[in-house]
């Protein structure tokens, strides 16, 4: 199975299913990470070594990891945490690895997260959005003692901060606001015949990408096909208050003239004349056609279920829908 070639867009848990779900239809994929991240792991990295944030990449990378006894030992080994008190508790082995090959190998993440899929033999590439460390800088509607919205808006500056502070996120962007996105990354939309978008935090693992200029140019510009993957649950802090259809506006409000052909949303989180109303206008307003399909586990609600996802974009990259 080689299949279509496949850019898939966003980070953490929800670029992992994505991922996952994407290797049921084709061993062509790129990963094009997020790298703001600037907490756990990743963060103590970041702040000790001045690096990427490696911990979204070393997810996407274990998400790639063959499906044999090989993949499986090494998607577990990139994963695991070391425990107790000291000062490795708490990270990763992959994120260390990462690092260590970046180490060796200055000013050559592609090469190093190169390596480090060789050796687990993934099914794809992982690369970062942009070369440099990145922090997001959000406005959000403040809110007072007792949990109402206050008409002044609150900054709030780094991704784990914004993920978790209450208030409605308004807007977004980067800093520095023009980072140079990764050569590679912008090569691997060109080719593309499938661009997939989300699902994930959408402010913090989204719409990162919308904001690298040199990136958002190129998905404008692609010739392959777009799919925006929106997330099966809306009781997240990042996106309080937001309805599914808020966050198909959102993606238009920070990206201005990008297009999607299909966008998927699981029925559950449209459950009303109203909310389906106001999404398919959502989705008009970028093009796409709404595609409503169960991607969603049943027995736990808010997460994707892989297999399901694959056949959703098995039957829009097959064409069997129009």
């Amino acid at each position: 199975m080689k299949g279509p070639r496949v850019v898939a867009l966003g980070g953490g848990h929800g670029l992992s299913a994505s991922l996952q779900a994407l290797r049921h239809v084709t061993e062509a994929i790129t990963a094009v990470v997020t790298v703001a991240d600037d907490g756990g792991s990743s963060g103590r990295l970041r702040q000790e070594f001045d690096i990427l944030p490696p911990g979204d990449l070393r997810m996407a990378l274990a998400a790639l990891c063959e499906d044999t006894a090989w993949g499986h030992q090494w998607s577990s080994v990139l994963q695991h945490r070391f425990r107790g008190t000291g000062e490795l508790s708490g990270h990763a082995l992959g994120n260390l690895l990462i690092m260590a090959l970046w180490d060796l190998r200055p000013q050559e993440q592609v090469r190093g997260l190169d390596l480090v899929g060789r050796l687990l033999n993934t099914r794809g590439r992982v690369l970062p959005m942009a070369l440099e460390p990145l922090d997001i800088e959000a406005q959000l509607e403040a809110v007072d003692e007792t949990g109402e919205a206050d008409p002044e808006l609150a900054i709030v500056r780094g991704q784990s901060r914004v993920a978790g502070h209450p208030g409605k996120v308004r807007t977004a962007r980067l800093i520095p606001e023009e980072p140079r996105a990764c050569p590679e990354a912008l090569e691997s939309i060109k080719l593309a015949d499938f661009v997939v978008l989300g699902p994930g935090s959408w402010f913090t693992s989204v719409m990162p990408h919308l904001l690298v200029p040199e990136l958002r140019q190129a998905l404008c510009d692609t010739p392959a096909r777009r799919i925006l993957t929106l997330n099966v649950s809306l009781n997240d802090d990042e996106t309080s208050g937001y309805t599914v259809a808020e966050h198909v506006a959102a993606i238009s409000a920070h990206a201005p003239g990008l297009t999607f052909d299909h966008v998927i949303a699981d029925p559950h989180v449209v459950t009303t004349p109203d909310e389906r109303a106001a999404l398919e206008a959502a989705v008009a307003q970028v093009g796409g056609r709404l595609v409503l399909t169960t991607v969603g586990k049943l027995s736990r609600p808010g997460v994707h279920d892989t297999l399901r996802l694959a056949a959703a974009y098995r039957d829009l990259m097959s064409g069997d829908v129009v």
